[in-house]
């Protein structure tokens, strides 16, 4: 057991004596990609962490450097990528939000559509979210759930459908006729 854990002890060792080894570069290197002290040293560290437990690093000192640099150039495009996609996202919602309707619910049927909306199966309100929330095509659905468009197709429909039969049975209805003189 105890040579186990020197072993492991020593394999972490090295790797972090190979870390070090590039750290003032790494840091250089990250803040030309970023532009910005506190993101390179963020990108730094993450690429720290991952080696630390358990990327497996070249043990040639030129290869070792080329492949940090490459790790750490890969990981700033991923959080470019990511940036994007939320910036995207949040744009969506945006968009989402100020649009207006011609029919405008009240509050009641907002929350009877929620309610109705949350009883439904993972993959019915996850489809139905994809397509009638977000505005997903057929095929970006289908590309993104790794299945045929035609399972989409039917998804949809049986979403629709269970939704239509749970607002049906909604017991919420709301109060008509009353007036107060």
């Amino acid at each position: 057991m105890n040579q186990i854990l020197y072993t492991l002890f020593g394999v972490m060792f090295r790797k972090r004596q190979n870390i070090l080894l590039f750290q003032s570069e790494l840091i250089a290197y990250a803040r030309t990609l970023c532009r910005d002290q506190t993101v390179a040293e963020d990108l730094v560290q993450e690429i720290n962490l991952r080696v630390l437990s358990g990327a497996a690093i070249p043990k040639q000192h030129d290869d070792a450097k080329r492949y940090l640099f490459r790790m750490l150039r890969n990981l700033h495009i991923d959080n470019l990528r990511k940036a994007k996609v939320r910036l995207e996202y949040s744009a969506e919602q945006e968009r989402l939000l100020s649009e207006k309707s011609d029919f405008e619910f009240n509050e009641i049927e907002k929350l009877v559509v929620r309610d109705a909306f949350s009883q439904l199966s993972d993959d019915h309100r996850e489809v139905l979210f994809l397509i009638d929330i977000m505005g997903f095509k057929y095929d970006e659905v289908a590309e993104t759930l790794a299945v045929a468009r035609g399972t989409v197709m039917s998804r949809v429909s049986r979403a629709r459908t269970e939704l239509m039969e749970k607002l049906e049975l909604s017991k919420v209805r709301p109060i008509r006729g009353t007036k107060r003189l």
